[in-house]
C-alpha cells in the first residue's frame, strides 16, 4: 500500500542537508539508512539550536522509541535535500516528530516518516516529565489539531 506525499506546508521548520557521494548505495540512490541519519541530525540539531538539549550538561536525555520512514522518490547525490519537521504529540515525557524529506525544489516528499523520543533521566534511564522551556519550544512546530 502507497502513502501519499507530504508537502512543504505540512511542517513547520527546515533544514537543507548536503548529500555527499559515500551516501549512494551501489543502486546509485541514497542508501534507506541515511534518511534516518537525516532525520536524527534535523531533530537534534533543532534542539541543539534552540537551546534545549546541551550535550555534555543536560540532566535528561532523548532516547529513540520508535521510527519509521515511507520512501516514495529516489533521491541520489549530488541532489540538494531539504528535510521539514513539525511535532504531532507532546506527551508527559514523550515526542513524536514529522519528517519529511524534500529532494531539490521539489514541493511533494521523496520520503517522509516519524521519530518518537522518550526523554529519560541520563543516569537512570526512567522517563522523566518533559522541562517547560522544552515543552514551549516543541509548542512552536506543533501541528495544529
Amino acid at each position: 500500500m502507497r502513502t501519499a506525499a507530504k508537502t512543504r506546508s505540512d511542517f513547520c521548520y527546515f533544514q537543507s542537508i548536503t548529500t555527499r557521494w559515500m551516501d549512494n548505495d551501489m543502486y546509485g540512490h541514497v542508501n534507506n539508512v541515511i534518511y534516518y541519519s537525516w532525520f536524527d541530525t534535523v531533530v537534534n540539531q533543532f534542539l541543539i539550536i534552540n537551546k534545549a538539549l546541551d550535550l555534555q550538561k543536560s540532566p535528561i536525555i532523548g532516547l529513540v522509541a520508535e521510527t519509521q520512514c515511507s520512501y516514495l522518490r529516489s533521491v541520489s547525490f549530488p541532489d540538494r535535500i531539504t528535510v521539514g519537521l513539525a511535532v504531532s504529540y507532546i506527551g508527559n515525557s514523550s515526542v513524536r516528530y514529522e519528517l519529511g524529506i524534500f529532494k531539490n525544489d521539489d514541493d511533494q516528499t521523496a520520503a517522509h516518516g516519524h521519530f518518537v523520543h522518550v526523554y529519560v533521566d541520563g543516569d537512570t534511564q526512567r522517563p522523566t516529565p518533559l522541562p517547560e522551556s522544552l515543552r514551549i519550544l516543541l509548542e512552536t512546530v506543533q501541528l495544529p489539531g
